[in-house]
């Protein structure tokens, strides 16, 4: 499946993503045991992507994030 992109990049959240990510002191690991929680299989080898914009983000997968880290979406929206 060939996925669009915007400059270049997959998504443009992945280092919003990742900067609340250690916010929270948390690893990708830990990150991804706790969607796993929510019904969200999202490896650590996904999330490391995310956050190097190599892979898309479905909408599923950041409203779990977003819950997760304790954070709304317009925060991982912003510059």
């Amino acid at each position: 499946m060939n996925f669009n992109k915007y400059n270049e990049k997959y998504n443009i959240t992945g280092e919003r993503i990742k900067f609340f990510r250690e916010k929270n002191k948390m690893s990708q690991e830990q990150l991804s045991n706790q969607l796993s929680l929510l019904g969200i299989t999202l490896y650590q080898s996904d999330i490391f992507k995310i956050e190097k914009n190599e892979r898309t983000v479905r909408d599923f997968e950041l409203w779990g994030i977003t819950k997760i880290l304790n954070i709304t979406s317009e925060e991982v929206f912003r510059p």
